[in-house]
């Protein structure tokens, strides 16, 4: 039986995503909300509206009869409402790395102690609040419970505090004491003692479920928190002789070098899919093979071989 409420914080990323996915398996009505607050990688709010606008087409149920007639005989799950908080204001006020105007994003591993220059002060204790707030404001508008989605898991880091759980105990106490009607909000954690990989499998599994392309789901996530912008230029051939110049097309590519991308290439790599995500490095676009070959290297240096310490093969026909 479906639970009602759910309210999940979507950063567009592949652990959120996933999560949303779950959310819609799991939950008759689904919130999801995103946070500008002047990221750098600003491109994951936008394949977090692209992911939405893709699972929102998705929702109905169709059959096709003999004759090639399409008739909608039900739902796969209801439709999302999706919001994006504008917190862009703070850009120039927060120190991180990981915000515009900052210094630049380090690379390596989460062991590499450089990786708590993208700590962005208080960020989850910001986005914690308003995420209560709505969710709060569901239960009191529909009189019934409504959870937050949280995608935390064991894989996640001490190098952020505001991901330990002590921070989150205290958190949702205060929340408590500073509300009322409260109680009406918990928590769905569903991966919590999971990792990134367990995480992707479970998205693989959901994708059948619920009738969607795993690619077409997995191509609209970023986890990079470096991301790479490749301007070219657009043409169409409108005959043999003439060729129409269009205005310039913007690709954004995943970087392979960052913590963050390290550890989602890592988890496909263990499933054996390749990464629908398009990569690139200073040279360009690169190969899925090529990201393989450098993700292993920095694994290997920190002792964290892949799949059991087998190298990745390619399992399937793409």
């Amino acid at each position: 039986m479906s639970k009602k409420h759910v309210v999940v914080s979507l950063s567009g990323g592949m652990d959120s995503s996933t999560l949303l996915l779950r959310c819609l398996k799991e939950y008759d009505s689904v919130t999801a909300i995103s946070f500008d607050y002047g990221q750098k990688h600003r491109v994951e709010l936008e394949r977090a509206q692209s992911l939405v606008d893709y699972l929102n087409g998705c929702s109905e149920k169709a059959e096709q009869d003999q004759l090639g007639t399409i008739t909608v005989v039900g739902k796969n799950y209801n439709e999302i409402m999706y919001r994006q908080i504008q917190l862009n204001g703070l850009v120039d006020l927060l120190d991180s790395a990981l915000v515009t105007g900052g210094e630049d994003v380090p690379e390596g591993h989460y062991a590499e102690d450089n990786m708590k220059a993208t700590v962005v002060p208080n960020r989850n204790k910001i986005f914690a609040s308003i995420t209560q707030a709505v969710a709060l404001s569901v239960a009191n508008r529909t009189g019934e419970n409504c959870d937050i989605a949280m995608g935390i898991h064991a894989g996640d880091h001490a190098i952020y505090p505001d991901c330990r759980q002590e921070f989150r105990d205290a958190d949702d106490a205060a929340f408590r004491i500073g509300n009322w009607e409260a109680e009406r909000v918990g928590y769905f954690t569903p991966y919590l003692k999971g990792d990134k990989f367990t995480i992707l499998q479970d998205g693989e599994v959901l994708c059948e479920e619920l009738g969607l392309n795993f690619d077409e789901v997995y191509k609209r996530t970023n986890t990079s928190y470096k991301p790479i912008k490749i301007v070219t230029n657009g043409f169409i051939q409108t005959s043999p002789e003439n060729t129409n110049w269009t205005s310039p097309v913007v690709t954004w590519y995943s970087d392979y070098k960052s913590a963050s991308s390290v550890e989602r290439v890592e988890a496909f790599i263990k499933l054996g899919r390749k990464d629908p995500a398009p990569y690139a490095d200073e040279t360009g676009p690169v190969t899925w093979e090529h990201v393989v070959t450098e993700v292993t290297k920095v694994l290997e240096s920190h002792n964290q071989p892949t799949s059991n310490g087998i190298s990745w093969v390619e399992t399937r026909t793409y």
